[in-house]
């Protein structure tokens, strides 16, 4: 497989690489969320962190912005939507696997948490 800039694998691998790209499609898969209700259930989010993410991801095509004289609210496309099936299998394959995975060097539960 050839990885050039223009390549589809590579532009998904760019895409899920950033920590929190993942994290909010998550947070949304069940509904539409206000950016208060997205940061009290991702947790650890600055304010500012979510908006360059939500837009990231509305620029990606994943996520739609839905704003109200009153509220906004971000939710999945069809597309974001999509890709939630292979970030729970990700997760299932890390609640498999996580503890066998090496990190700098180290083995298991280990490298991830030291």
């Amino acid at each position: 497989m050839n990885f050039l800039a223009d390549c589809r694998a590579r532009q998904a691998f760019d895409l899920l690489g950033n920590t929190w790209n993942p994290v909010v499609l998550l947070a949304l898969r069940d509904g539409p969320r206000r950016p208060v209700e997205l940061r009290r259930v991702i947790g650890g989010i600055r304010p500012k962190v979510l908006t360059e993410t939500v837009r990231r991801l509305e620029g990606a095509g994943l996520v739609v912005r839905t704003a109200s004289r009153d509220r906004v609210e971000y939710g999945l496309t069809e597309v974001g939507r999509s890709l939630l099936v292979p970030l729970e299998a990700l997760g299932r394959w890390v609640d498999e696997w996580g503890d066998e995975v090496r990190v700098d060097g180290r083995e298991g539960r280990e490298g991830l948490d030291g």
